[in-house]
């Protein structure tokens, strides 16, 4: 028997991010936990209303979003506590700089460089709709077709109900080609 637990968003876990944005000609960091895909080259990020880096997108209409490896967790897990209104994070992770000017982390395994295409409101939150531009993956991460190898990659994932990070987790098989 199933049982009804309310309103919850049950969607979990999902990648691990750094949204990377300047805000007043400064680079910003934010951890962002709330990612979706809208399509083959779309995807939204949702940001409570009240992080500063939310300006910083509004205004340049750019944004990187990072994925983050075991390497960089706790540099992501230190930009997610502490806000860019009261603490420096421009120097958090060595950077560089995309095409639409953009500050991207130089050592996430992989990092897609977005243009703002919408913001969707709600109550508490920016929900940004991103065009991606360009996605840059480390080669190692890449396979002899150079497609991304996730299993090379290994993104982190964060799980919400109980804020956890969690790794990822074997392969079970390959999508409809499993046995009915």
């Amino acid at each position: 028997m199933r049982k009804n637990i309310g309103s919850v968003l049950a969607l979990y876990p999902t990648p691990v991010c750094v949204a990377g944005t300047k805000v007043d000609g400064k680079t910003n960091w934010l951890l962002v936990a709330h990612v979706g895909i809208l399509g083959h080259d779309r995807l939204l990020i949702s940001c409570a209303k009240a992080h500063y880096t939310n300006k910083g997108i509004k205004e340049s209409r750019v944004v990187s979003v990072n994925l983050i490896d075991e390497q960089l967790l706790s540099k992501a897990d230190y930009v997610g506590s502490v806000s860019g209104k009261t603490v420096d994070k421009s120097n958090v992770f060595d950077e560089e700089i995309g095409e639409t000017g953009v500050p991207m982390i130089k050592d996430s395994p992989l990092t897609m460089e977005c243009i703002v295409e919408n913001n969707y409101e709600t109550e508490d939150f920016d929900n940004f709709i991103l065009l991606i531009k360009n996605t840059f993956v480390k080669e190692e991460c890449l396979d002899e077709q150079g497609k991304i190898n996730y299993d090379k990659l290994k993104p982190v994932l964060f799980e919400m109900p109980t804020y956890q990070y969690l790794s990822t987790g074997e392969v079970l098989g390959k999508c409809l080609k499993l046995e009915k």
